[in-house]
C-alpha cells in the first residue's frame, strides 16, 4: 500500500460515499467498539531514526479492536492493533480525540400501505463515517505482557490521523464495514532522552480494515 496512493485515494473515495449519503449525524452520547482486520503499511520519512520507523516495520497482516465515546461531533477513543508478516510480531496502541462525522444512509423512499395513510418510515441501511484526530501512541516490537510496562516500549509520537468508513447495517446496533485510516506523526525511540534528536523521526502510516462496530447511543 503506497502512501502516496492513499493519499490520494482518500479525498476521492470520501467525496463518492457523501454524495451518496445523508446529512451527518451528531449523537448527543453515543458508545462503541469495534473489531478490525486487515493490513497495514507505513514507513519513515525523515529524522535521524527514519530508517527504523515503527511502522516501517509493522507491516503486513493487522488486527485489534477500538473503544470509544462520542460527544456531538467530538469523539474519543483508544484503539490497539498487532501486525504481523508471518514472522514478527509488533503492537501500536494510541489514545486519540477529534472530530468524527457520521453520514447516515437510508433506504429508498417506499409508498403508503393504504390511500391517505403515511408511509413507513424508512430503515438505516449504513453510514459513511469521516474523522480527523490527534493523539499519542505507543508501539511495542514484541507481544505485549499486561499491564503495559515502559520497558516493552520501543516506540512513542505524537500523530494526526484522518479516518474513511463505510458499513451496512445488520440490526440497530451493529454493523460491518471498512475503514481506512491514514495518519502522520513525529515520533521517537523509547531510549535516551526525550530532547535528544538522533532518537526522532517522521512517519507516515495506512490500513485498509474490516470493521465490525458496535453502536449504541446513550442520549
Amino acid at each position: 500500500m503506497n502512501a502516496r496512493l492513499l493519499a490520494l485515494t482518500v479525498p476521492l473515495a470520501a467525496a463518492a460515499l457523501v454524495a451518496e449519503a445523508r446529512p451527518a449525524r451528531a449523537d448527543l452520547l453515543s458508545l462503541r467498539a469495534e473489531v478490525h482486520g486487515g493490513g497495514a503499511t507505513g514507513a519513515g520519512v525523515g529524522g535521524a531514526q527514519q530508517d527504523e520507523a515503527f511502522h516501517a516495520g509493522a507491516t503486513g497482516a493487522a488486527y485489534g479492536a477500538l473503544l470509544g465515546v462520542e460527544i456531538a461531533f467530538i469523539d474519543v477513543w483508544v484503539d490497539h492493533h498487532q501486525f504481523t508478516d508471518g514472522d514478527s510480531l509488533s503492537t501500536w496502541t494510541q489514545f486519540m480525540t477529534g472530530l468524527d462525522l457520521d453520514f447516515v444512509r437510508k433506504s429508498k423512499k417506499q409508498a403508503p400501505a393504504a390511500a391517505g395513510e403515511p408511509a413507513p418510515p424508512r430503515k438505516t441501511t449504513g453510514y459513511v463515517e469521516i474523522g480527523l484526530a490527534l493523539g499519542f501512541g505507543v508501539g511495542t516490537g514484541r507481544q505485549v505482557e499486561p499491564p503495559l510496562s515502559n520497558d516493552e516500549i520501543t516506540d512513542k509520537g505524537f500523530l494526526l490521523e484522518a479516518k474513511l468508513g463505510t458499513g451496512i447495517a445488520i440490526g440497530s446496533v451493529l454493523s460491518v464495514g471498512v475503514s481506512l485510516p491514514v495518519s502522520a506523526g513525529y515520533f521517537f525511540k523509547n531510549q535516551g532522552f526525550a530532547n535528544d534528536a538522533d532518537t526522532h523521526y517522521y512517519g507516515v502510516q495506512g490500513a485498509l480494515l474490516l470493521v465490525v462496530r458496535g453502536k449504541i447511543l446513550v442520549k
